[in-house]
Formats: structure tokens, C-alpha cells, sequence
């Protein structure tokens, strides 16, 4: 079964969403024009002229529904899933998120509980293997000073190290 999904927006749905100054003016000198309109524009054409980064903006922004951007989204996830499992297997937040994203039927409180417990399981990873590599550098660098100042800054810079890489998936995750 092929999914059906709106690939085309207009330059009015842009407009209206607010792009950047930048990439609104480079996206209408590349189709010839100087104001919006209601003429169907392929988001590869967007992507065509203005890169991935102004084609993902318009994809969550300014499509006219959100099914093309969930599909996407569930692709992202889906590879880098065997990442996650490697390391957890038997969680399954995260696959339970990729199958709500492809649900067309889903409603928006099942879409935000299995987000928020995809979040979560994606936090919990990266703490931990933030503290593991951190720890054992941590342990690596008071062995080889062997003080209690090795000690305290292999702590601090393990929690630091810790906080940073929490805070990196965070804002990946929010992206998605």
C-alpha cells in the first residue's frame, strides 16, 4: 500500500508561516517572482532552491497538513533505530513512536504521549552513555594522577559531560 501525501505547498502558506527573510527572498528570485501566491510549489522545488535546511522548515511550517513531515520524521528515527536497541533492547518507546508517526488515524493526544515516552527513552540512553564514557574517563584520569584533584574535576567534568550530551538530544529530538 502506497501512502498518499500533499507534496505540494504555496508560496502564500509560506509566506503566511514567516520564513526568514533570507531564505524568502532567495526561494521567490528563484521562481521569478516578488509576492506570494496560491499557485501549488513542490517542496522539492524548494529544496531545489534553497537547500534541506529551508525544505524541513517548509515541511514543518507550511504544508497543508502534517502527514508528509510525520512520515519523514518516522523515516529519521527508523535510521538510527538499531542504534537505540543496541543498547536497549527491550525498550520500546521508540519503535512505539515510529508507528504512531505512520498512523494517519492517530489523534493528537496519542501522538503526544507516545513523543513524550520516545523523548524520555531517548534521554534515559544518552544519560546513560553519557555517564558510562564519562565515568570511565573519569576513572582513566584519577588512576593516572592518583590525587583527590584528579577526582574532583573527573566528576565535575563527567557531570558536565552528562548535562551537555542530555542537553544535545534534547534540542535533536525538539527538531524532530
Amino acid at each position: 500500500m502506497t501512502a498518499s501525501y500533499a507534496s505540494t505547498t504555496t508560496l502564500a502558506r509560506i509566506r503566511a508561516a514567516q520564513p526568514c527573510h533570507d531564505g524568502w527572498t532567495k526561494l521567490l528570485a528563484h521562481l521569478g517572482k516578488t509576492k506570494a501566491d496560491h499557485k501549488p510549489l513542490p517542496i522539492l522545488t524548494v529544496l531545489d532552491s534553497n537547500g534541506l535546511d529551508d525544505a524541513l522548515w517548509v515541511l514543518s511550517y507550511a504544508m497543508p497538513d502534517d502527514r508528509l513531515a510525520r512520515h519523514f520524521q518516522a523515516w529519521c528515527a527508523e535510521q538510527v533505530l538499531h542504534l537505540f536497541e543496541a543498547e536497549r533492547p527491550d525498550d520500546t518507546r521508540v519503535r512505539a513512536q515510529i508507528a504512531m508517526l505512520r498512523r494517519d488515524d492517530a489523534g493528537e493526544g496519542e501522538r503526544d504521549a507516545a513523543r513524550a515516552a520516545a523523548r524520555d527513552a531517548a534521554g534515559d540512553a544518552v544519560w546513560d552513555a553519557a555517564w558510562a564514557a564519562a565515568w570511565a574517563a573519569a576513572w582513566a584520569a584519577a588512576r593516572a594522577a592518583a590525587g583527590d584533584a584528579a577526582w574532583a574535576a573527573a566528576g565535575a567534568a563527567a557531570g558536565a559531560a552528562a548535562w551537555d550530551a542530555q542537553e544535545r538530544q534534547l534540542r535533536a529530538m525538539v527538531a524532530l
